[in-house]
C-alpha cells in the first residue's frame, strides 16, 4: 500500500473506519444534509489559490450555520463538513457537503432544543448570509496579500478589477442545499463517506486506455442519471485529475460546534443525557394521555412543568423583584 491520499485504492480501510467512528457519535435526533457551492466566477482563483479559496469556503459555511443556530436556538449545533471539488466529468465544481444536527445544545448546557420536524433553516437566507461572509473574507484575504495575481488571473491584477469581481459576486446567487435525508443520517454518512478518502475518479470508472486516449463512465444527471462514456486525450485527462489534488496538509474533513475536537466527547455525552431525559418525560406524558390521567413529573423536571396541567413545560423569561407585580388595570388603561 502506498498510503497516498491521492491513491484511489489505498484509502478504503480509512474510509470505513471514518464512517464507523461518525456513526458511533450520532445522537438520537434528526440530521440534515447541506451543500454549499462556490459560483463559477471563483473557479479560476481556486485553480491557483486552492488553500485560500477552499479554507474560506469552510469558514463561511461553518460561520453561517453556527450563526443561524445561535440566533434560532441560542445554542451550538454540530457540523461535519467534507470538501468535494469535482463533478462527474472531472471539471471543477467546488462545494462542501455537511451533516448538521437538527437542533442545538444551549450555551449553559442545560437544555437540548430540537429543530422543527423536517426543517432546518430557510435556504434563501442561508445563501444570502453565506455569500456575504464569503465575499467579506475574500476581500480581507486580498487586502492581506494572500491572493497574488498574474497574467492568468486578470481579476486580481489591480484593486479596481478585484472590486469588479466582488460586485459581480455580490449580485450572484450562491447555491445552498439543505434537506433532511430520506434514509436518515446513516444514508448521508455513507454518501459523504465515499468522498472522504477518495480522489476525483475511481479505477472502476476507467473503461479504456489506448492510443493516447482515456475513456471513463460518468452519470448525466440532466438525463435522469443515465450512464455515459467520455473519451479524453491523456493530457486533458491528467490535467482534469490534477486540478483536484489538494495542497499538502490541507484538511478536507472538518468538524465544528458540538463536533469540534475540543471537549467533543463531553458535549456529546451531555446531549445524550438531555435527550434521554426528554424521551423519558415524553413517554410518561404519552402514557398519561392514553390513560386519561395526569403524570407526576420527574423530580428534576418539577420546576419546569406547568402546575395547572402537569404536562406543559414552563420557560423562564424574567424574574421580578420582590413586591413588584403587574401594573393595575387603571395604569394599563391610562397607558
Amino acid at each position: 500500500s502506498c498510503r497516498d491520499r491521492q491513491c484511489p485504492k489505498c484509502q478504503a480501510t480509512a474510509r470505513r473506519q471514518w464512517v464507523a467512528a461518525r456513526e458511533a457519535e450520532l445522537l438520537p435526533i434528526e440530521y440534515f444534509h447541506v451543500v454549499f457551492t462556490l459560483p463559477d466566477q471563483l473557479i479560476p482563483l481556486a485553480r491557483y489559490h486552492q488553500a485560500v479559496i477552499y479554507h474560506l469556503l469552510f469558514r463561511a459555511m461553518s460561520e453561517t450555520l453556527l450563526e443561524f443556530g445561535e440566533r434560532r436556538w441560542q445554542g451550538t449545533l454540530g457540523i461535519t463538513a467534507v470538501l468535494h471539488t469535482w463533478g462527474q466529468t472531472l471539471v471543477e465544481h467546488p462545494h462542501v457537503h455537511g451533516i448538521v444536527t437538527g437542533g442545538a445544545l444551549t450555551k449553559v448546557g442545560t437544555r437540548w432544543i430540537s429543530s422543527r420536524r423536517g426543517y432546518l433553516f430557510p435556504v434563501r437566507a442561508l445563501s444570502a448570509v453565506f455569500r456575504g461572509k464569503y465575499c467579506a473574507s475574500l476581500e480581507r484575504a486580498y487586502a492581506r496579500g494572500e491572493l497574488p495575481g498574474g497574467q492568468a488571473l486578470p481579476m486580481l491584477a489591480s484593486a479596481e478589477s478585484f472590486a469588479r469581481l466582488l460586485r459581480e459576486l455580490r449580485r450572484q446567487a450562491f447555491v445552498v442545499y439543505a434537506k433532511r435525508p430520506s434514509g436518515g443520517p446513516h444514508q448521508v454518512l455513507s454518501y459523504i463517506g465515499r468522498y472522504t478518502h477518495r480522489v476525483a475518479i475511481s479505477n472502476q470508472r476507467l473503461t479504456d486506455i489506448s492510443d493516447g486516449q482515456v475513456s471513463f463512465t460518468w452519470k448525466d444527471y440532466r438525463c435522469e442519471g443515465r450512464q455515459k462514456v467520455m473519451r479524453l486525450t491523456a493530457g486533458e485527462f491528467i490535467r482534469r485529475f490534477m486540478q483536484h489534488v489538494l495542497p499538502a496538509e490541507f484538511v478536507r474533513i472538518r468538524h465544528y460546534g458540538l463536533f469540534a475536537n475540543g471537549r467533543k466527547q463531553v458535549k456529546l455525552a451531555r446531549c445524550r443525557a438531555l435527550l434521554a431525559a426528554v424521551t423519558t418525560a415524553e413517554q410518561l406524558m404519552t402514557a398519561a394521555r392514553d390513560d386519561g390521567k395526569r403524570v407526576e413529573p420527574l423530580p428534576e423536571e418539577k420546576f419546569q412543568r406547568c402546575a395547572a396541567c402537569g404536562l406543559g413545560q414552563m420557560v423562564r423569561r424574567a424574574e421580578l423583584p420582590p413586591g413588584c407585580g403587574p401594573p393595575s388595570w387603571e395604569v394599563r388603561r391610562a397607558a
